[in-house]
């Protein structure tokens, strides 16, 4: 189960954030102030972080911050009444993952944060073994006994992604939102674009396969350990 730490001192928001992520299966844990939530991480691992900006004792920037110079690297939301751009581009600077303006829809946050936590599980795995491929997240390549190819990232990231829950389906719009985030304005072709290049590296591999749900969208199959 994912735990999430709920960073607000609004109570009844804070309140309502966690009743609606608990609801969908996750575990919330809150705090009143960036130090109650740097207290918190001393003794609960943390998957998640919702974090208002402005907040006594210690704000959101400045709990950004430390998080980020101590090298805690779990996703990060913001959700603040704080709408400039200026704003926005600090806490992007400081290494928020994304950004929410008050008042939020409930259910886009839940959204946002399946996508940060799924993005997070690729990010954090790394490599995916196929019999004596090796699909390699930090050098963005796929290497084997006769293969050695350095994929654009993107690519890279579908792949690793469908590779990641083989014969699970993934619409498009799955897709869309994890790998070029949710306020992209590239549409859904963008991703056939991209899987049909793919292909054209990889489609002849006896190891797995894409395969395309008509109507749908893609899955991964693995045909070895």
């Amino acid at each position: 189960m994912f735990q999430i730490l709920v960073v607000e001192d609004n109570r009844n928001l804070s309140l309502l954030m966690r009743a609606r992520l608990e609801q969908v299966g996750y575990k919330v844990i809150q705090a009143e102030n960036g130090q109650e939530a740097l207290d918190v991480l001393d003794s609960h691992h943390i998957d998640l972080i919702i974090s208002d900006i402005m907040m006594p004792i210690l704000d959101g920037f400045g709990l950004i911050k430390n998080l980020r110079e101590a090298n805690y690297n779990m996703p990060i939301l913001v959700i603040t009444a704080k709408e400039s751009f200026e704003d926005k581009e600090k806490g992007f600077r400081l290494g928020t993952d994304d950004y929410m303006v008050k008042p939020v829809d409930m259910n886009e946050m839940l959204l946002r944060v399946s996508a940060l936590l799924r993005r997070a599980k690729i990010s954090n795995e790394h490599k995916i073994l196929l019999g004596d491929l090796v699909l390699d997240y930090d050098t963005l390549s796929l290497t084997g006994l006769d293969v050695q190819i350095e994929l654009p990232k993107k690519e890279f990231l579908l792949l690793f992604k469908l590779l990641s829950y083989p014969k699970q389906i993934f619409t498009r719009q799955q897709l869309m939102s994890e790998i070029w985030g949710l306020d992209s304005e590239t549409d859904e072709r963008t991703v056939d674009s991209h899987i049909k290049k793919l292909r054209k590296k990889i489609d002849d591999r006896p190891e797995f396969k894409i395969v395309t749900i008509r109507g749908l969208g893609y899955k991964a199959e693995k045909y070895s350990d």
